[in-house]
């Protein structure tokens, strides 16, 4: 899964991407320090990983990845070219989600590329661009469907879908945020649009108001904006992400509580990410692994099998299958099937999250 982190430039990017992958990205400020998209894979945290690993005495412990892109600052007119220009907007469209990065603290110490901090003005600078982008390619589809409706009309519909989307991205609302129905929605994530794709803002807050409760005023207003796109808001400190990043294990989980954070802002980001996406993760569990696979919510066993290799999918059989808190209540594989709780399931069951699932297949 690729996440797209973006934001104008010197709103803390890439201090919270070196903070969540420590992959080293540099960072300083000033304007377009980013200029090809750095790309961090991080662990997703799972702390069943670690429980099953005792249970089976297992040599090795895989868990589910996440791949961070750091994609530069983009500015007004990005779309026709100005700052590091459409290069970058094509690397957003290769990401899954969109991690857009708001600066919600004062510092005159710290340069904003408008001069002022206004996360409202700052997010429609960022939404408009990806506008103008999608723009650009609806109305190239739109005449290229227009030219092909005379030899087929069965494209009308398509066509009805072009202008609905264009239309809604002219009134300023991003095509999250437009009122479609299921088989429009489809057609709109069929075309790979920016402003479709699901956006977490992360809140960017001061190191003094990182571990308060109550939102500040520019936080409110992201808020609002959020709610009206059906978006996700995570508030994160990049500088105390920064200062989590260097200690060890046992130091981070000392800071987090003394700060009264409750977890990382990894671990938040790596939540919303799932929550947006609708993912979940079952396990395999034995001797020489235990690991974590991601799917979306509401595929079925074969689906989940061929995520380990296409063969299991092709040759499914059935799925041995029981709850990750069952077996652990148990305390081994054997004694969960002596009490009648691992299933054997077939090509219609629904996989759910935290589910150990040992597949059979033929090829």
């Amino acid at each position: 899964m690729k996440i797209g982190i973006v934001g104008l430039p010197n709103v803390g990017k890439s201090t919270l991407f070196n903070a969540i992958t420590r992959a080293g990205a540099e960072s300083a400020n000033y304007p377009f320090c980013t200029i090809e998209p750095n790309v961090g894979v991080v662990t997703v945290p799972d702390e069943r990983l670690g429980v099953l690993h005792e249970l089976y005495h297992s040599k090795k412990t895989v868990y589910t990845a996440i791949e961070f892109y750091d994609i530069a600052g983009l500015v007004r007119g990005a779309s026709k070219g100005e700052g590091l220009g459409n290069k970058f907007l094509g690397h957003i469209r290769e990401a899954a989600a969109i991690v857009h990065v708001v600066r919600c603290f004062d510092d005159a110490n710290v340069v904003h590329v408008h001069g002022v901090t206004d996360p409202a003005s700052d997010i429609e600078t960022i939404n408009l661009e990806l506008i103008f982008s999608d723009l650009e390619l609806l109305e190239r589809r739109i005449d290229k469907t227009r030219k092909g409706l005379k030899g087929d009309k069965s494209l009308g519909r398509e066509l009805d879908w072009l202008i609905e989307l264009k239309e809604g991205l002219e009134s300023g609302k991003p095509a999250r945020a437009l009122a479609l129905n299921d088989d429009a929605k489809a057609f709109a994530r069929s075309l790979d649009l920016l402003t479709f794709k699901p956006v977490i803002y992360a809140a960017n807050v001061s190191e003094d108001e990182a571990g308060a409760q109550a939102d500040n005023a520019h936080v409110a207003r992201v808020r609002t904006i959020a709610e009206s796109e059906s978006a996700d808001v995570v508030v994160i400190s990049a500088k105390v992400e920064a200062e989590l990043a260097e200690l060890d294990d046992e130091e981070r989980e000392a800071f987090i509580e003394e700060l009264g954070i409750g977890e990382s802002g990894l671990n938040k980001l790596v939540k919303a990410s799932y929550r947006l996406l609708d993912l979940i993760s079952f396990l395999t569990a034995g001797e020489p692994e235990v690991r974590a696979w991601t799917i979306r919510r509401g595929a079925k066993a074969p689906e989940a099998a061929g995520k380990i290799h296409s063969d299991f999918e092709k040759g499914f059989i059935r799925a041995e299958t029981v709850d990750y808190g069952s077996l652990i209540a148990c305390g081994s594989i054997a004694a969960a099937r002596e009490k009648g709780l691992v299933r054997s399931e077939g090509k219609e069951y629904v996989v759910k999250d935290g589910d150990v699932i040992h597949f059979l297949f033929n090829v």
